[in-house]
């Protein structure tokens, strides 16, 4: 599978494809975990439906901010370097919900672990892109990026029955600790492909005009501002998903968390099945299909939503429509920008659409509270419309990656 720039053995390959499947599942299972858990925290700490909104915004926050820093380095020192230490960082992250005995501390841990994900995010999908060839990314990028889902499949419902039967703490720790052996696999088993690297030294300034030129082309563009939309549209839908399904519905939280595992299955199946489809015929078709078919997925879902059953249906409609869209759309921007520029590009990219996720958070309590479900599904709605459009116009469909 390796590019001819790039030639390592098979068993190579596959160490980095688990190492890389892992720690994205760590990642993914973590940031989502933290939606069914919220009503844990509230009733730990007795916390307002509002203030439960920032423990999304403080993470999304500090993650814009380190994944900007970060991508230029990625760029000059290399992917694995950064991996390393950013996975490290992620497990003690993970570990110091342990012992918060707060609100506040919660809030500090959360914003922890936002630094290491924004250090973590753009490194983790370059590194595909630097190590992959562009007519096997979508196949790679779907396996790898199943890890999102599976994190669904075993994280979010394991995150969800560790907080019922003991404490919402637990599967934090127990996450932290995996983390610890995707370190030392990150460390030991991950290969620097040397074309990746920018051989002008780090600057403030010359990372500035790095990404103020990738702002002035269309393309690259286009890729920011559907993070933004992307990501304001999942944390407006998302964040009170499970205080509407056990408050409105009257799920229980492990039915929540089986809504949750229906979704995840559906995107574990679909998501290597969309890599490969991408390969073969195209990312964008692939791409804007998956927004247009979610935005009347998420109007329905308050409306037709009335049991568990029901709930688990749409989900796993909604996530094959997701899994669509995400190793497409990844493979896809791997080549809108060289390889010296990819760090640089997907931590624009993920640090303005943290910021997108932590707006759409903050504003997501008070949108429930005064219009109900409903108000987060149609603004959610409204968001994935836009991003189709985005995507349709401004990012072409490359016949190969830059060089």
């Amino acid at each position: 599978m390796p590019g001819p720039e790039l030639r390592r053995t098979r068993g190579q390959t596959w160490v980095i494809m688990l190492t890389l499947w892992l720690m994205v599942f760590i990642i993914s299972s973590q940031l989502v975990m933290i939606f069914p858990i919220l009503p844990r925290i509230s009733e730990a700490f007795q916390v307002s439906d509002a203030l439960l909104g920032l423990l999304g915004t403080s993470y999304a926050v500090c993650m814009m901010v380190f994944a900007l820093a970060t991508g230029p380095v990625s760029d000059r020192v290399g992917r694995r370097k950064v991996i390393s230490v950013g996975s490290g960082a992620m497990a003690v992250a993970l570990i110091l919900h342990g012992p918060a005995a707060d609100f506040m501390a919660v809030l500090g841990a959360r914003a922890l672990a936002g630094v290491a994900a924004g250090v973590l995010t753009g490194a983790a999908v370059s590194y595909v892109g630097d190590y992959f060839p562009y007519e096997d990314r979508g196949r790679a990028m779907g396996w790898i990026m199943s890890s999102v889902a599976a994190g669904q499949v075993f994280g979010i419902p394991l995150g969800t029955i560790l907080a019922d039967q003991f404490d919402f703490r637990v599967p934090f720790v127990l996450f932290g600790s995996v983390m610890v052996f995707v370190c030392a696999a990150a460390v030991l088993g991950l290969p620097q492909p040397l074309e990746s690297l920018d051989a002008h030294p780090l600057k403030l300034r010359r990372a500035m005009k790095v990404y103020l030129d990738l702002l002035r082309v269309r393309a690259t563009r286009g890729c920011v501002i559907l993070y933004v939309l992307v990501f304001f549209s999942f944390g407006v839908f998302l964040t009170y998903l499970p205080v509407w399904l056990e408050a409105t519905v009257g799920l229980t939280g492990t039915q929540v968390a089986s809504v949750f595992l229906v979704g995840g299955l559906s995107n574990v199946v679909a998501s290597p099945i969309a890599g490969r489809l991408s390969d073969r015929f195209g990312r964008k078709p692939l791409i804007v299909a998956s927004y247009v078919l979610l935005v009347p997925t998420a109007v329905l879902f308050p409306i037709v939503v009335r049991d568990a059953v029901m709930a688990g249906i749409v989900m796993g409609i909604a996530m094959v429509f997701v899994a669509m869209r995400l190793p497409p759309m990844q493979a896809l921007m791997t080549a809108v920008a060289p390889p010296t520029r990819r760090g640089t590009l997907f931590s624009l990219a993920n640090s303005v659409g943290q910021l997108g996720f932590g707006i759409a958070s903050a504003l997501s309590g008070v949108v429930y509270t005064s219009l109900g479900f409903m108000g987060n599904a149609v603004g959610s709605g409204i968001a994935l419309l836009a991003a189709a459009l985005v995507i349709w116009w401004m990012v072409p469909e490359p016949e190969a990656a830059p060089a």
